[in-house]
């Protein structure tokens, strides 16, 4: 695929993260149902539901490239495919249960082992943030589109940072010493992705291995905005792992966060 198709992709599926996040918050003033998933971890009608509409968009613009999605994959079967669609239908679930506004809402294509699109809504903020190869990521709000650059808009003189913790533990505390952190706050959900690409934040540290359709969309957009996308050992990766797994997460604004 060249960047005209990839972008062609992109901007078919804005209407349908509408569509999705429409119906989240819809579901969420009608009274969330929530189940426990077999890890533990919860998973609402309204996840459901929002995998159910973007899957089937999706099915519709690539019908010959395989969709991983949190709600249906089978963990049991290992990875072996590298082109595919990674879905995340809502990142931040808990958030979604307690009525916050920073869940998202999540697609992104791997290409070659690569992220080659990201599409990200947040719905309860009205954004769509969305990317189709090398500076070309954009933010969606109010009607206007914008690029993303990375270009600082925290505090000249200060580096402020995002974690997955409250409390972060040591090793975090000493990453964010490393990088001259002057405060920081928790955000969990793929949204982290997309206000570093948008300079509203310089950095994100996070020990915590996620699973790929956690990181895939926002990879894509971050990266293409201009951020460095790295391991804690600023190591680069790639997808495609046979468990689905990432390593530690690093993402910073720019090689220079006071600039």
């Amino acid at each position: 695929m060249n960047n005209n198709d990839l972008k062609i992709l992109a901007e078919r599926l804005i209407d349908t993260f509408k569509e999705a996040g429409s119906e989240s918050i819809k579901i969420e003033q009608q009274g969330v149902k929530v189940n426990t998933k077999e890890d533990g971890s919860p998973v609402t009608n309204g996840d459901l539901r929002v995998n159910e509409i973007i899957t089937k968009k999706i099915i519709q613009l690539t019908p010959n490239i395989p969709i991983i999605s949190e709600e249906t994959v089978d963990l049991k079967k290992k990875n072996t495919l590298n082109t595919y669609w990674l879905i995340d239908p809502i990142d931040g679930t808990k958030e979604y249960i307690a009525g916050k506004d920073e869940y998202t809402l999540n697609a992104g294509l791997i290409i070659n082992n690569l992220p080659a699109i990201g599409v990200i809504g947040v719905p309860k903020k009205n954004r769509i943030f969305y990317s189709f190869g090398k500076n070309n990521s954009l933010l969606l709000e109010n009607n206007q589109i914008s690029k993303l650059n990375c270009k600082k808009k925290t505090p000249t003189g200060e580096v402020i940072a995002l974690t997955n913790h409250t409390n972060p533990p040591k090793i975090i505390l000493d990453k964010l010493k490393e990088f001259g952190v002057t405060s920081f706050r928790k955000l969990s959900s793929s949204y982290k992705y997309c206000v570093i690409a948008n300079g509203e934040y310089d950095l994100y540290v996070d020990k915590v291995r996620a699973n790929e359709w956690d990181d895939a969309a926002g990879h894509a957009i971050a990266e293409s905005a201009g951020a460095i996308v790295t391991s804690l050992e600023n190591k680069s990766f790639k997808y495609g792992n046979e468990d689905y797994k990432n390593p530690t997460i690093l993402i910073r604004r720019s090689n220079n966060l006071n600039a």
